[in-house]
This record gives structure tokens, C-alpha cells and sequence, in this order.
């Protein structure tokens, strides 16, 4: 255990320790929520050339380094430092953007602290490379905070940090080829170490692997410092960490400071979860809210659980197909049923705008978050998640369009109704769902569809419902049964 004192932990029902954490209980507003809207946005967008750009512009030969030698220069001469110093968010409107992501039926928000590029979004005591001092001169998470409190949204963030002690050492690496080979990039100049960190051999475990969290317990104390300072400024609802926990005790640490700090703030009640990904530590499993990266559960889980996932790239990315509103609300409604909750990050632009294209998706999903929403807010599984042939299959990084047809249901209750969600309408405007038929489920005195009276016969072998014409068609639709 490390010294609470030295690291200023504060004092509370948790305790940093695995045992001392057993005490987490999943927020209400968690269990309610079933849909988030994330912003990871940093500098990285500012080439508008996808996610890791900051590690791959120090990789001879791929597409990332290709196009920054021809848009900005070589490494050597221009680097990530430099490029940072770019990003203006000139046209940055969180009030405007938070109104639309609340119009889209998001009910909390996440925010991105700082990603692998030890860049950090807000007014960080330890990192003068954060977006107060440079780039847009504001901080960038507590705007975000101040926007969602205003409209009555739990507001969470994440940290990338963890991983960029070693994900960062490609920076202290040489071109082996062409006009610039052996010449150091400027991740190796002495006068950066601030930004880029210590020499290369410092940044890798075991002989030069790269590791995703370093052993070098320097960094884990870096980190922690770090961790509980943006704790302290925001008290986050949600703290997202892009991995397992990281660094053992002292991971444990900032999960306790994060719970007891909610505690502080909510009458000796923590109302914080920490979100990482999975690991086989049952008791870990039980400290907070796992997160799989874009991936879904194969079957419903008895424990709370999120899915995150991207509309397009995780930064800006002018080569990239967004998603369309029928994959990401078949995916919301597959992740309810199974107890989840999606976080759909919006890509932003490096000006803080949305394209088009995003705004009407978004759109659809509001309108379509309005009538069905009563089968997706404050619902809990049912005794059986799905019906019909058709699955999402389970995993991180697994995500497929399914192709749903008209037999094909997912299931949630709430205050003694069942929902059947119809994940495509029929031909004949009709709904046969085996699962709500005599035989299986007590007698049915009222049947909605999209929040609408409908015509129902229930048989031994199925309910039949008239659901008429889909008003969204090509998306799922909600029966509500009574």
C-alpha cells in the first residue's frame, strides 16, 4: 500500500486496497443512463489524419509519418510539440454542442483529460503542456463540465496516460533510411524532456519491448500526482481509465481518492464509478464498471458494464466512413438488454465543429430516442435478453453490422412492463414474439407501440402485434407490453 499522506488520498469509506473497494456499488445514474456522449478530442486532431497520430508520425514509412513529412516536415524538424501548438478550437461551442448531445438522448457526458500524447485538456498543476498554456489558452474539460451541469448531465472523464510513458518512445527514435537517416526526432532533444519524457531506454521495458504500462516506478508515481489532481479539479462522475487499472497500489489509490472524494461531495455517498477493461481478477471486476472498447457482451451480464465506441476514428479522420444511425441504435439497443451502456464518441473537428453529416445522424438518433426511449432509460434486463437468429458478436474489437430482420427481438423491463424492441419492421406491419406468448407470460392487458396503443392477439405460441408502419424505418422499434 502506498503512504496516503505523500500522494494526499483522501480519507473515506474506501480504503486503497482490492479489499478495501469491495464496498462499490454501481450509481443509480449509471444504471439509468444507458447512453453517453464522449468527446475525445485533444491536439491529435489537428492533422485531421486519424487516432495515434502522435506515436505513428514517428514510424518510418507509415501512412501517418508519410503525410506529416509533406504536410509539416520532417520529424526531426517538426514534431508533435510543434504541432500542438496548432490546435485553435477557435469555433469551439460546448453550450451549442451539449444542447445538441442532449437532443440526441444522450443522459451523461465524458470528456477526454488527456490522451497517450501527455497533452492535457484543462489547467494541470504537473503538465505545463496542457491547453491552457498553449493551443486553445482554455480549459478545454471544465468548459465541458460547466455545460453539462447546466443541463443536468453526469459529467466524466478519461485518462489515457497511463500507456504513454512507452507509447510515446517512438518520439526518441531515427529515420534508418533516406535523407535523414540517424537524424534523432525531436522526442530525443534534451530541451523537450518535459513533453516527450526521459531517454529511450527509460521509456521501455525488458531490453526495448514495448510494454502498454511501463514497470518504471518513476512514471507510476507520475501518474498517480497527475490522476488525483484532475480528481480534485472536476470530481468526475466517471473516470475512464484506456486499460486495465493501471500500476497496482497506486491504481488502487486513485480509485479510492476518486470514491471517497464523491463521497465528500454527496452526504458520504459515492456516486463515482471508475470505468477500465477487463480483467480475470474477480475481485478487480468488483472495484468499478467494465468497459469494453468497441465490443459488446455475447449474453447479458449480471454486473453493469459499457460499451465505447466511435462514430468514425477515435480523432478527426478525413478517410473515414461514419457510422450511420442504424448500427449505432441497433447497437444501443443490444448493449440495454444486456445491461450495458453505449458511450458513442462525436469527432470533432479541430475547430470544435461537427461535420453535417454527424449533426443529422445525431438528429435521427434524438428522434428516434424520443419515441422509444421509454423501452432504453432506467430499464433493467429481462429474464431473457434476446429472440430470433440473429447476434452481435461478443468481444473488444469485434464490432459487425448485424443484418436484423423482423424476428429478431431484445428485450428490457421497467415498472412491471416488458419491451420488445421489433429490430426491423415486417412486411405486413406485424410482430410475432414467441417469448410474450400464454405460455410463457401471464395474461397482457395493453400493448404500445413507439409509446402508441396497438392491436394485439396473445396465443399459446406467441404475442401478435399490429405495429402498423415503422415511423422510423430501417431502425428498431419499441413494443411496450402491459
Amino acid at each position: 500500500m502506498i503512504n496516503k499522506a505523500e500522494f494526499q488520498i483522501a480519507n473515506g469509506p474506501f480504503e486503497p486496497t482490492v479489499d478495501g473497494l469491495q464496498g462499490f456499488q454501481c450509481p443509480q445514474w449509471f444504471l439509468d443512463a444507458k447512453f453517453g456522449i464522449w468527446s475525445h478530442w485533444g491536439p491529435q486532431c489537428v492533422p485531421m489524419y486519424g487516432d495515434w497520430y502522435a506515436r505513428t508520425m514517428y514510424i518510418e514509412g507509415s501512412d501517418q509519418y508519410m503525410y506529416h513529412c509533406r504536410k509539416y516536415g520532417h520529424p526531426s524538424k517538426f514534431g508533435y510539440k510543434d504541432l500542438v501548438k496548432l490546435w485553435k478550437a477557435e469555433k469551439f461551442d460546448p453550450a451549442g454542442l451539449m444542447d445538441l448531445f442532449v437532443e440526441s438522448g444522450a443522459k451523461y457526458f465524458v470528456a477526454q483529460a488527456m490522451h497517450h500524447d501527455n497533452f492535457d485538456c484543462f489547467d494541470s498543476k504537473w503538465n505545463e503542456w496542457n491547453s491552457t498554456r498553449m493551443g486553445p489558452m482554455r480549459d478545454i474539460c471544465a468548459l465541458w463540465q460547466k455545460e453539462a451541469k447546466r443541463c443536468g448531465l453526469p459529467f466524466g472523464l478519461t485518462e489515457h496516460l497511463g500507456a504513454s510513458y512507452t507509447w510515446f518512445s517512438t518520439s526518441h527514435g531515427a529515420d534508418k533510411t533516406g535523407p535523414f537517416a540517424g537524424v534523432p526526432y525531436d522526442g530525443a532533444d534534451p530541451r523537450w524532456q518535459s513533453f516527450y519524457r526521459d531517454n529511450n531506454s527509460e521509456l521501455l521495458d525488458h531490453a526495448g519491448t514495448w510494454t502498454w504500462y511501463t514497470n518504471n516506478e518513476k512514471y507510476h508515481k507520475d501518474w498517480l500526482r497527475r490522476m488525483v489532481d484532475v480528481i480534485d479539479k472536476f470530481a468526475p462522475d466517471l473516470f475512464y481509465s484506456d486499460g486495465c487499472m493501471p500500476f497496482g497500489d497506486y491504481g488502487l489509490a486513485m480509485v479510492a481518492h476518486l470514491y471517497n472524494t464523491s463521497a465528500a461531495h454527496n452526504g458520504g455517498v459515492n456516486n463515482a464509478l471508475y470505468n477500465f477493461k477487463k480483467t480475470t481478477d474477480q475481485k478487480l471486476l468488483n472495484i468499478g464498471v467494465v468497459d469494453i472498447e468497441r465490443g459488446i457482451m455475447e449474453n447479458a451480464s449480471e454486473a453493469p458494464w459499457q460499451d465505447d465506441t466511435s462514430i468514425g476514428d477515435w480523432f478527426y479522420n478525413v478517410r473515414w466512413k461514419y457510422k450511420q444511425a442504424p448500427e449505432i441504435l441497433d447497437t444501443l439497443v443490444d448493449v440495454t438488454a444486456k445491461n450495458g451502456c453505449l458511450l458513442l464518441n462525436v469527432t470533432q473537428k479541430p475547430d470544435g465543429t461537427l461535420d453535417d453529416e454527424l449533426v443529422w445522424t445525431l438528429g435521427r438518433i434524438g428522434k428516434w430516442c424520443k419515441e422509444n426511449g421509454e423501452g432504453i432509460y432506467g430499464t433493467r434486463p429481462w429474464r431473457t435478453a434476446m429472440e430470433g437468429k440473429t447476434k452481435m458478436d461478443g468481444g473488444m474489437f469485434k464490432e459487425t453490422k448485424a443484418e436484423f430482420g423482423s424476428t429478431d427481438f431484445r428485450f428490457t423491463q421497467k415498472d412491471g412492463a416488458v419491451f420488445a424492441f421489433q429490430m426491423r419492421e415486417s412486411e405486413d406491419g406485424q410482430a410475432w414474439i414467441k417469448a410474450l406468448g400464454r405460455l410463457y407470460h401471464p395474461e397482457i392487458k395493453a400493448v404500445t407501440v413507439c409509446g402508441k396503443p396497438a392491436a394485439f392477439e396473445q396465443r399459446d405460441g406467441a404475442l401478435l402485434v399490429t405495429t402498423g408502419a415503422n415511423p422510423n424505418p430501417g431502425l428498431p422499434m419499441c413494443i411496450g407490453v402491459k
